[in-house]
């Protein structure tokens, strides 16, 4: 597994999505305030880093990957600080299309304790544009996206729902893996039916359950991959690990690594989809693409905040599960 962490370097990757401009806003609490019965924040700091597909792309920038971003921003500040944070980690932000009086999709997280105190999310503010993308933007984004995607070894969608992944910049994707014969892997947080025709995807219980009910069987999932067209539906299972279902394949549980309460699970999907797509652009087996991914969803929810995760995090996480299972065995 650690010769697969090394091959994941400098392979091309396509991100096209939903990008999020992810923001935390850090404060101690002084007082009380006498206008009304809440707690005064004292701002200490605001720090901008890539959300949604921005994370996924900014994930594949830190396995050691050659990755451009395709997805829309506004034309106000947040985008500013948004294109400043993925280059600062090696995105190329060529591909993003500025669409003039749009508001940059933002989550503002609220973090407030008392002074030298462990800061907590108190509230989070969410500021989306009021008006759909136009069509000659969607044109755009297509434009940019077989430009983008003419040398990619694999092309990953990230949908959140935002609109960046109308029918035409599925269908564009979708050929353009076909003709090249890449990986195409899809991650769509209210939509997963709506795309079929990809190589694999990457969902959770709750994006499945959205489609077969909450109560789904292995079977269902099996019968989800044959109706989206899937080679491979490699769903997460949040502290229960994960499952991978490959066509003519038995199912593949594999249980969750690191402790069993996370301390933070913002992003951790971004870095299984990064991490899933590098590998099988690397030329991985679903199933060892399922497992190193797997170690990046359990590094990603023991950091705090929208975090990647590094060839490096994943090296360290492989050895000391190898140091682990040493133990065990001579205990």
């Amino acid at each position: 597994m650690k010769d697969l962490c090394g091959r994941l370097k400098d392979k091309r990757i396509v991100v096209v999505g939903d990008a999020i401009a992810d923001q935390f806003l850090e404060g101690s609490i002084s007082r009380v305030s006498r206008e009304a019965p809440v707690f005064i924040l004292r701002h200490e700091s605001t720090v901008t880093v890539p959300g949604g597909a921005a994370n996924a792309a900014a994930n594949v920038a830190a396995l050691g990957g050659n990755v451009g971003l395709i997805g829309t921003v506004g034309d106000d500040h947040n985008a500013v600080l948004l294109r400043d944070a993925l280059q600062a980690v090696g995105v190329d932000v060529s591909g993003i299309v500025s669409i003039p009086s749009h508001t940059t999709t933002t989550k503002v997280r609220v973090l407030a304790g008392h002074q030298h105190a462990v800061r907590q999310q108190v509230i989070r503010i969410d500021h989306e544009s009021d008006h759909p993308i136009p069509q000659n933007a969607y044109d755009e984004l297509v434009s940019r996206l077989e430009t983008a995607a003419h040398l990619a070894d694999a092309i990953l969608v990230s949908d959140y729902g935002y609109g960046v992944i109308a029918p035409e910049v599925f269908q564009t994707a979708r050929e353009i893996a076909d003709q090249r014969g890449i990986p195409l892997v899809v991650d769509s947080r209210r939509r997963l039916a709506e795309f079929k025709g990809a190589t694999s995807a990457t969902p959770n219980q709750e994006e499945v359950g959205q489609v077969l009910g909450s109560d789904f069987t292995h079977e269902q999932c099996e019968e989800l991959r044959e109706t989206l067209g899937l080679t491979a539906l490699l769903v997460t299972n949040g502290n229960q690990g994960i499952a991978l279902f490959e066509a003519g394949v038995p199912p593949v549980l594999t249980p969750a690594v690191g402790p069993m309460e996370p301390v933070d699970v913002t992003g951790a999907g971004d870095a299984v989809i990064a991490t899933y797509t590098m590998a099988l652009a690397a030329g991985a087996s679903y199933r060892e693409a399922a497992e190193l991914a797997n170690y990046a969803g359990g590094i990603a929810v023991m950091k705090k905040g929208t975090a990647t995760v590094s060839a490096l995090d994943l090296i360290r996480a492989l050895g000391d599960q190898a140091r682990d299972a040493v133990g065990q065995a001579n205990s």
